[in-house]
């Protein structure tokens, strides 16, 4: 039985859409499993009846020959800052744990159209930023509980990773689905900024925020593009661009591809479970014909100034409960008052290097297709409840050299992992695409998911 809460999504759906099991029985025994797993602590909120009436309504107009999606039936949940309608979206904070939305975040909507049924909503750090508020457990790494869950996203890795749903919906303002996925062991897709609209989402720095799949396969984040990309006239950021059938093949050759590799960027102070991973999957990619290209990556400011434009905006979205509601707040008031102290000047600065960023990836990209290097430094990190945790932060913050980057020129990028010993946590690697590059990135993903072939899931 333990296989079957590791199908994929997309498997799933085929079986309940062929109806040899029904969206019903599917959603009990991932009810079940929620409640047996709780030392997890992945959800918030558990919308039982909600998900149950979902799975039934989708069993009925399945068996009225009505098929709405590609994942039309199948159970997922939604990190806890993107709006529920009549569910408590408390965005990993004490100010809003009341807080019930009375309407939904146009993602949830889009997937709710789709047919898809939703189990209920998923921890974050606090304002989607890098620690759990001081009153939230710390959810736990299915593959060992002294095992970082990754931020922010970490109840959407954990949930996901441990078969708890079949797929969920994670944000990324300097690696927040990137981090969790690779820790997890799991997909995360990161698309393009404003290639999915943003209205609903309680921001953390209104121009690096993300929303995107977190899922066991990269055909199941396609199926989660798919539905929820496109233009939203609620979210004047979101692309107008035509929204690709990323189910299907893209069209570009693979053998053709020209891939960016910088080797003193991938392989400086990284762990060597994921440095071994990339070189195996450039060692895949060579023999499929693709061509290796070196690069120089303009990442050395980034995490400074990354930190610089998150806290500056952060404390702009929370300027109706901060500095005021102080008390209420965890370790966030400290990027907030970071915020509040920033001058304009400063501000410009850090914009102009950000533009300057831009304008460099736009020159890579136009010598190569994608490129590859790890989702993360650290392999194995300690989880926040640890004793080392304080000595992990430095490392934490050097982190972002592999994400942050991409937050600020807005790249679409996609983790998948890869092998690694005997019964621990896969190691990670992190395709990068030019903008709207979704789809090659999904192409090029699935034909290394081919070639890696299948990874073992935590001994739950």
């Amino acid at each position: 039985m333990s296989d079957f809460y590791y199908l994929d999504a997309s498997t799933i759906a085929k079986k309940i859409h062929s109806r040899a099991i029904s969206s019903v029985e599917v959603t009990q025994q991932l009810l079940t499993r929620i409640k047996a797993l709780s030392h997890l602590g992945a959800f918030v909120t558990v919308t039982a009846e909600r998900a149950l009436a979902d799975a039934a309504r989708a069993d009925r107009e399945i068996a009225a020959g009505t098929i709405r999606s590609a994942l039309h039936g199948v159970p997922i949940a939604y990190k806890d800052l993107l709006a529920t309608q009549g569910v408590t979206t408390t965005s990993g904070t004490a100010i809003y744990a009341d807080y019930v939305p009375d309407f939904d975040a146009t993602v949830v909507a889009r997937l709710q159209a789709a047919g898809a049924v939703m189990l209920g909503k998923l921890k974050l750090t606090e304002g989607a930023f890098a620690k759990h508020h001081p009153a939230v457990d710390v959810p736990k790494n299915p593959w060992n509980d002294d095992l970082w869950t990754g931020v922010s996203s970490s109840g959407s890795g954990v949930a996901t990773a441990s078969g708890l749903c079949f797929a969920s919906l994670g944000t990324d303002t300097g690696g927040s689905i990137r981090f969790p996925s690779a820790a997890n062991g799991i997909v995360g897709l990161k698309p393009t900024w404003g290639r999915v609209s943003r209205y609903g989402a309680f921001p953390l720095a209104y121009s690096l925020d993300h929303i995107g799949p977190m899922t066991r396969s990269v055909t199941d984040a396609a199926a989660m593009l798919h539905i929820i990309a496109g233009v939203d006239i609620k979210d004047p950021t979101s692309s107008a661009a035509p929204v690709a059938d990323y189910l299907a093949p893209s069209g570009r050759d693979l053998r053709s591809l020209k891939i960016g590799v910088d080797a003193n960027y991938n392989d400086e102070d990284t762990a060597p479970e994921h440095v071994a991973a990339v070189h195996e999957v450039l060692a895949v990619l060579q023999s499929r014909g693709c061509k290796i290209v070196p690069i120089v990556m303009p990442w050395r400011a980034v995490s400074k100034n990354w930190v610089i434009t998150t806290a500056v905006e952060a404390a702009h979205a929370h300027r109706d409960s901060f500095p005021e509601r102080r008390s209420e707040y965890g370790s966030l008031a400290d990027l907030l008052d970071l915020g509040l102290s920033v001058s304009a000047e400063s501000y410009m600065l850090v914009e102009l290097e950000r533009r300057n960023l831009i304008a460099q990836l736009r020159g890579i990209f136009s010598r190569c297709d994608l490129i590859v290097s790890p989702s993360m430094l650290l392999y194995g990190p300690p989880n926040e409840g640890s004793v080392k945790m304080e000595s992990a932060e430095a490392d934490r913050a050097a982190n972002l050299k592999f994400t942050a980057p991409f937050d600020y020129s807005g790249s679409p990028t996609l983790s998948i992992p890869w092998r690694s010993a005997d019964g621990a946590v896969p190691a990670s690697v992190q395709l990068i695409g030019p903008e709207l590059g979704e789809h090659l990135l999904i192409d090029v993903g699935r034909e290394l998911e081919a070639a890696r072939g299948e990874l073992a899931h935590p001994d739950l």
